[in-house]
């Protein structure tokens, strides 16, 4: 019985196969080129240049792999020159092996070779060392097609470089069924309008940039609910629903200038398939409806000849005569072309389909060659591709492209964008995986505790964790380790779901779904959810940001959930102004002009300018460069990171006093062209009272540069009895170094100093005294700041600037909050603490003073400096707080006083000096300062550039001047401003 259906649904393909034939003309304008009499000839000589049966060859396409073995390799170069075939479909391997293996077959071929390639989220979704693009499902998620078009213009870019001329995409699958276990997250999406505005944006940017877009899986492989990997699918819609939805995007694409369809095997009764003819082999589907009713003359190629919706129908060879014979003009994955052949020459002798038929298809096959580009000499060149494939721009579209996806389900809380970071206690846990970039990158912004539960947790876990999080007001977690598998729950386990559920019930839980759309649905009952549809650094440092307002959500569900989650449902989050993290290219920055700061740090690190250091740009408001070089020390124990704090010395001024002074002037507290004495009464009578705030902060005052107080401490190189104990006991209970305690009463001897300190001599004609930098101000400033505020300086920053900024790994007596192990040492101090320098202040008056001094004391990373700055930069305002206002930074920041470079506080470039405090680059809107431990904070105004240097090039001798002499810091900063000439990425195509 199945032998007599068998013949029968022969007989019916092949008398359908062969009428349709003498209707078929292809249009050849789909692949002609600007220059046509050039085309026509090669076209023509390539073609008569073949027999009828190497002609044949270029109808097939067989799969490669760049990851076997030389059996392998000699298999497919025998096809090639045996059998004259039309392409090769690469599958795994990596860019390089599959470069030289393509310069060798297109070497064998007697006509070149098209190489194509299943690329649907780019070459990493086949080749190892390749950046991969986000998944179509996310890219539905975006709120424009912008994106999408460059991704596919970058996607050819690739292909290019590895000489291939075809990629299998887009996926123009309609996905109406949200259990389909092959489609789903291939798919843009269940809306045939969006499915098929993202489609063309992604053909456009192929085909506009030489590549061949393939659209699949025809008529539409998105209503199953089987894998035609397996089996057949079986779809009953009515034609109409076929016609509407399933087809719609086909249209679209078509009457844009698709070229080319791949047809998918299902059974579709409604279009004419039956159970022994799937839509590859029928012609109804192939030949009547897309080449005919459509009307599509581009190439049509089957889906892949092995899978089991057909090779468990049809034996090899058998199943690519039929193909052939529906109309499909390359069967590809063909298994046994050589019987394919012989099949199809039985055929043409039969009668069933005619040479002519075949030679119009061979000649279509060849004009999309030369259109490819395969006229002109095919090698690759194999030399650094791994980087030319995934450049800095390839990495900045990729992570624009995930950002615009992610996608706030619920906000009920409005505990999006966390608005206030000083008002509680924040932990992290993560389900399913360990989630390190995301917990790094909620550290950028928030004082963070992390937790991590195992996917086989049992009751006694979850209430552990219960424990361990109730101290909690705000915690985040990430649901990692998901599948795309909807019959297996996505992987999850129900038990952590109703964990998640019980924490919001005591805690405000902000949830993080790491997971295709679908699996949102599971997290119906969470107040505050983020879906970012996939787990990947990108979206792991992502997340974060639009958590804090780095970034704004912007995403819109692809699909419908049952929940009242309608399609496009998305909730717009807004961003708070506080740093974002991106790629120097998203900033119109050049990467590559960039990493001569690599080699610029590397040659001061082997100089011993410094053993080691951190580098922060900003630009912007994103952080586009944060990189750590070398170690603590020159032992090499311990690298340095983003998280290693250094002693900020002179930064203390502007990033502590500075900012105090700004926030006591811009409220009126203070006046800075009135006398000290004004608001520290105990100076009146001494050489202090008269000097003016202004002329403190120009450095205008007449104060001694610097004044070595600890030298009042010592007889000769000995330390005096009464100031010093190696035993904390009273009244040495002010430490100042590792087992060195001082006199407690030491800060009081110090002020006294400074008051009983002399003034520099003016001279009798002199209008004011001459510019000369002094730290003798700032003690000065400290005890009026804290006259004023009435409480400690370190504590009203605290409250007022670092708390509110999110600068968590920043302040004064950096020991009582961090593990010493994240502090870099300072120096070997031979001369007054006798013993190494690390975590204490190392300006030995700061020491003496507590560790709280004006001018020094502030330890800090690179990252929350750079938030201080960018508060700068923004006017005064950062997150949801505003600290200053733009008239008082404006003030602060212009240069002050004809005598120097100076504005009040902060430093300024040096017109006149090559080489100055700054780059030769940096604009006259520059303000900044450096610091004397090797460190450095600027922010320009015209290009919202922050940078920001880090060392600790006084370890282990302060006597070490090679960082300044050498102009490193400096010509760090010229390397940043040289990188401000890229292109703009995202241009109008």
């Amino acid at each position: 019985m199945c032998q007599k259906v068998y013949a029968l649904s022969i007989c019916c393909i092949l008398l359908l196969g062969l009428v349709s034939s003498h209707s078929y003309a292809p249009d050849l304008d789909l692949f002609q080129s600007e220059n046509t009499t050039a085309q026509q000839v090669w076209v023509d000589s390539v073609f008569n240049n073949l027999t009828f049966e190497e002609r044949l060859g270029q109808l097939f396409m067989v799969a490669a792999y760049s990851n076997k073995g030389k059996d392998h390799q000699e298999e497919i170069s025998q096809l090639i020159q045996r059998e004259n075939l039309g392409g090769l479909i690469f599958f795994q391997g990596g860019p390089v092996r599959q470069a030289h293996l393509t310069n060798e077959y297109q070497k064998l071929a007697k006509t070149p070779l098209f190489i194509a390639m299943d690329a649907e989220w780019g070459l990493g979704m086949r080749l190892d060392s390749v950046l991969r693009f986000p998944k179509q499902m996310t890219l539905g998620a975006a709120k424009d097609e912008v994106l999408v078009y460059h991704m596919g213009r970058e996607i050819a870019r690739q292909f290019q470089e590895m000489g291939m001329h075809i990629n299998f995409a887009p996926v123009v699958d309609v996905n109406s069924d949200p259990d389909n276990p092959v489609i789903g997250y291939r798919s843009f999406g269940e809306e045939k309008q969006l499915v098929s505005r993202k489609s063309l944006a992604y053909m456009q940017g192929l085909q506009d940039h030489g590549v061949i877009a393939n659209a699949k899986h025809f008529p539409g492989h998105g209503n199953t609910n089987s894998d035609s990997h397996y089996t057949t699918p079986v779809i009953m819609s009515s034609k109409e629903k076929i016609v509407d939805i399933d087809l719609y995007p086909y249209r679209e694409m078509i009457d844009k200038g698709l070229m080319s369809v791949m047809v998918a095997h299902l059974h579709i009764p409604s279009l004419g398939s039956e159970d022994k003819l799937p839509t590859t082999l029928s012609p109804k589907v192939v030949t009547g409806l897309l080449r005919e009713e459509m009307n599509f003359q581009g190439l049509i190629f089957t889906d892949a000849l092995n899978m089991k919706g057909v090779s468990d129908l049809y034996k090899p060879g058998e199943v690519d005569l039929l193909a052939l014979l529906a109309g499909n003009d390359i069967l590809l994955y063909a298994e046994d072309v050589p019987k394919s052949k012989k099949l199809i020459l039985e055929a043409v002798e039969q009668g069933k389909i005619s040479k002519e038929e075949i030679d119009q298809r061979v000649r279509k096959v060849l004009n999309a060659k030369y259109w490819a580009g395969l006229h002109q000499p095919q090698q690759i060149n194999p030399q650094k591709l791994v980087e030319r494939l995934s450049n800095f721009g390839t990495k900045a579209l990729i992570e624009q492209l995930y950002a615009s996806s992610i996608t706030v389900l619920n906000n009920q809380d409005e505990a999006i964008p966390v608005r206030h970071l000083d008002m509680g206690q924040m932990a992290s846990l993560t389900l399913g995986g360990k989630g390190e970039t995301f917990k790094s990158f909620l550290d950028k912004y928030a004082a963070f505790t992390h937790y991590t539960l195992r996917s086989n947790s049992n009751r006694d876990n979850y209430a552990a964790m219960e424990a361990n999080l109730k101290d909690y007001n705000t915690i985040v977690v990430g649901v990692m380790g998901m599948t795309n598998n909807s019959r297996r729950n996505f992987g999850l386990n129900e038990e952590e779901i109703a964990f998640i559920n019980r924490l919001q019930e005591t805690h405000q839980v902000i949830t993080v779904v790491f997971g295709n759309a679908y699996s949102a649905a599971k997290f119906r009952e969470q107040k505050n959810l983020l879906l970012v549809y996939e787990e990947n650094e990108f979206t792991e440092s992502l997340a974060p940001q639009v958590i804090f307002g780095g970034r704004p959500g912007t995403g819109k569900l692809p699909i419908s959930l049952d929940q009242g989650w309608v399609l496009g449902h998305g909730i717009q989050t807004a961003t708070l102004d506080r740093l974002a993290y991106s790629t120097p290219e998203a900033q119109n920055m050049d990467s590559r002009e960039l990493l001569k700061i690599d080699r610029l740090m590397e040659k001061a690190i082997a100089d011993k300018a410094t053993p080691g250091g951190t580098v922060l740009v900003a630009k912007n408001g994103s952080v586009v460069l944060e990189k750590s070089y070398g170690h603590y020390d020159y032992s090499e124990r311990q690298a340095v990171t983003e998280n290693t704090l250094y002693d900020l010395a002179s930064l203390t001024k502007v990033m502590a006093t500075t900012q105090a002074i700004m926030f006591l002037e811009g409220r009126g507290f203070i006046d800075l062209d009135e006398k000290l004495e004004t608001y520290l009464p105990a100076l009146a009578g001494s050489n202090k009272a008269d000097i003016r705030i202004r002329d403190i902060l120009t450095h205008e005052a007449g104060l001694l540069p610097y004044i070595p107080h600890f030298t009042q401490t010592l007889e000769g190189s000995e330390w005096k009895r009464e100031y010093y104990s190696r035993s904390n006991q009273p009244p040495f209970t002010l430490p100042v170094a590792d087992g060195v305690f001082a006199h407690h009463s030491l800060p009081d001897s110090l002020w006294k100093w400074t008051v009983e300190s002399d003034l520099r001599y003016k001279g009798s004609k002199s209008r004011g005294y001459s510019y000369r930098y002094s730290d003798v101000g700032m003690y000065l400033l400290h005890r009026l700041i804290e006259t004023m505020v009435n409480q400690p300086m370190n504590e009203f920053l605290e409250q007022q600037f670092y708390s509110p900024l999110g600068m968590n790994h920043f302040g004064f007596l950096p020991l009582q909050k961090f593990d010493p192990r994240q502090i870099a040492p300072t120096e070997d101090d031979r001369l007054f603490r006798k013993t190494l320098v690390h975590g204490y202040v190392h300006d030995p008056g700061a020491a003496l003073y507590g560790g709280v001094a004006g001018h020094a004391g502030l330890f800090g990373t690179a990252n929350d400096l750079a938030k201080l700055m960018q508060m700068m930069l923004q006017g005064g305002k950062y997150g949801a707080v505003e600290i200053l206002d733009q008239e008082t930074i404006d003030k602060f920041t212009s240069k002050q006083s004809f005598k120097s470079r100076r504005a009040l506080g902060w430093d300024k470039p040096d017109p006149e000096k090559d080489k100055g405090p700054t780059g030769n680059l940096a604009p006259p809107s520059t303000f900044g300062h450096t610091g004397f431990t090797g460190t450095a904070a600027w922010a320009d105004p015209e290009n919202q550039l922050i940078y920001i240097f880090l060392s600790n090039r006084v370890h282990p001798d302060a006597g070490n001047n090679r960082l300044l002499r050498d102009n490193v810091r400096s010509d760090i900063q010229d390397i940043v401003y040289k990188s401000l000439k890229t292109q703009i990425l995202l241009a109008e195509k």
